[in-house]
């Protein structure tokens, strides 16, 4: 089956809870050899260990990318050495939502906020693309939000590093596309995950005009990611794919 992912390698970044999680689960179950990644290495393990005692098939690097370049450098490098090649699929997922608005945000959040959700995937990106280019294929995944489609008077910050990634999902597909690599984004409305109760209830008012009338769950955007990464969508580039009950989309 086309939607099959066995004999492939993927790399997650922030994959020890939430949405990561969900897609690292996901790749592996479809057959993937999945890197998980995160700072918290006993979170990263039960992850492996979880996916391991389903049949998959996982390793964890202990990763901190609010070191920008040298840690996306690091990281690819290690990757690389332990699969012998760059990885077939990478997800950039890795990222961080601080409470600051525009008003209250001062430089140290605006570079934290920039280096993990922008910098670090550009040159992650960049590090093990030419590993792909050599073998001639390769998807590259990244995720975005719903925010940076429609915006909302809170998170302007957050909102503007998902533009940019986004913006960067077409500009690497326009960029790496002729090279054999395919490059799309996933962007996620709002996704009920662990942590996440004291939003709760402004989260259903938020969904509860959208068509899908709820919060979304992980598992629907690890869904979306497994099937952009298969050969199903092989003459699917350049795509930002809403995950977000249609609430992007429709007011």
């Amino acid at each position: 089956m086309a939607t099959r992912l066995d004999g492939k390698t993927a790399l997650v970044t922030g994959s020890t809870s939430g949405i990561g999680r969900a897609i690292a689960e996901r790749l592996a179950a479809k057959g993937a050899r999945v890197v998980v990644t995160g700072r918290d290495a006993g979170r990263g393990q039960a992850v492996v260990q979880g996916i391991t005692a389903a049949g998959g098939n996982a390793v964890f690097l202990q990763t901190d990318l609010a070191s920008g370049v040298a840690g996306a450098q690091q990281l690819a490098a290690s990757v690389i050495a332990l699969l012998g090649a760059a990885p077939d699929i990478l997800v950039n997922n890795a990222g961080i939502y601080p409470s600051a608005t525009t008003l209250t945000a001062d430089e140290a959040t605006f570079d934290a906020v920039m280096t993990t959700n922008v910098k670090a995937p550009f040159f992650l990106t960049a590090a093990l693309v030419p590993g792909m280019i050599e073998r001639g294929s390769g998807s590259i995944i990244n995720i975005g939000s719903w925010v940076a489609t429609l915006a909302v008077p809170t998170g302007a910050l957050y909102a503007s590093s998902k533009a940019t990634i986004e913006l960067l999902t077409k500009a690497w597909a326009a960029e790496f596309g002729p090279k054999g690599i395919r490059v799309n984004a996933v962007s996620p409305g709002v996704i009920r995950t662990e942590g996440g109760e004291a939003v709760a209830e402004i989260a259903r008012k938020m969904m509860s005009s959208a068509p899908a009338g709820r919060v979304g769950t992980p598992n629907e955007v690890a869904a979306a990611v497994a099937f952009l990464a298969s050969d199903d969508a092989a003459f699917i580039h350049a795509t930002i794919m809403p995950v977000d009950g249609g609430r992007a989309m429709t007011l």
